[in-house]
């Protein structure tokens, strides 16, 4: 039997919206923790497309030294909103990233929850006060934005709307820690928050890089995690720049490579997402992983994330 943490028992049941890629990945992880859990969504092959997961991710789970069967007993799939979220401590949110869609459901959701209810949305670039602009209580509502997939991945951003509570984020940071999550409050609204406009910038030059010919696009990953990655995997891009500097810290690095680092981006690509552009690195990307499966490349790079994840705990 799973036992749940204490700080867990007050957020039982949890309801999971959405059963795409995200949510899937939230439901396993609340569940491998001992929660129960209502997994809604109105798609009709539901019950398949949750079987099949539950199936393909125990691997997983083993390598995360969390349990990977007997789910079935804490586990309710369910097409009715209603049912799904009336007496449920969380709802996570997954829908898909579509404003005037979350906040219909968020409004909707409102009349069938206690007013204790810790409202969580997983959107990646809306925030918390355009999505509960159609809510009378919008105090209970935040975002909770996982890094993909969440069942492995640390990361929680967890970021309040104008009028989010302190109490509903401090009980978000418990919620996400229970979980073994590393959930960061980020303070301020912003498109894309964090982690996602760190990375849509980095995206965006290796795109440019490739689409270009100057590289090819599975050598940018070896270069990336035999160089930054690898720094960054132990130090992060800030504390990266501090020791760059030697015994001056920041100051110096900024002095002695301030002018080279402005220089480079204003070099860099401006790369536009139109349809030539999308065809040209597809095609790019079929050549250099079509070797393998999505699911077989998926599993590579959980394992490998895991492994790194071990040493760096160690």
């Amino acid at each position: 039997m799973t036992r749940i943490h204490s700080d867990l028992h007050r957020f039982d049941p949890v309801t999971v919206i959405g059963a795409g890629t995200i949510g899937l990945s939230w439901a396993t992880l609340f569940l491998a923790h001992g929660l129960t859990v209502r997994l809604y969504d109105p798609r009709p092959d539901l019950k398949e497309v949750s079987e099949q997961h539950f199936k393909s991710i125990e691997s997983t789970l083993t390598l995360l030294n969390l349990p990977s069967k007997g789910f079935e007993s804490r586990l309710t799939l369910t097409s009715d909103l209603q049912q799904a979220v009336t007496g449920a401590a969380v709802i996570q949110e997954n829908g898909p990233e579509k404003l005037t869609l979350k906040q219909e459901l968020f409004a909707n959701i409102e009349n069938y929850v206690e007013a204790h209810t810790l409202l969580l949305s997983s959107s990646s670039t809306l925030p918390a006060s355009d999505i509960s602009v159609l809510m009378k209580d919008k105090s209970r509502m935040l975002i909770g934005h996982p890094f993909n997939p969440p069942l492995v991945m640390p990361l929680v951003e967890v970021v309040p709307g104008q009028f989010t509570s302190h109490e509903a984020v401090e009980d978000a940071l418990v919620f996400y820690r229970a979980l073994g999550k590393a959930p960061q409050h980020i303070q301020k609204e912003v498109f894309g928050f964090v982690a996602n406009r760190l990375q849509f910038a980095m995206m965006r030059e290796a795109m440019y890089l490739v689409d270009e010919g100057v590289v090819a696009m599975e050598d940018v990953d070896e270069i990336v995690k035999d160089s930054i990655g690898l720094r960054w995997a132990a130090t992060g891009p800030m504390l990266g720049m501090h020791l760059g500097g030697g015994q001056g810290g920041m100051e110096s690095f900024m002095r002695h490579l301030g002018p080279t680092m402005e220089k480079s981006w204003y070099a860099q690509g401006n790369l536009k997402m139109d349809e030539d552009t999308i065809s040209r690195l597809a095609t790019k990307s079929r050549k250099s992983y079509g070797h393998s499966t999505i699911d077989e490349l998926a599993q590579m790079r959980d394992e490998k994330q895991m492994a790194i994840l071990k040493t760096r705990h160690k």
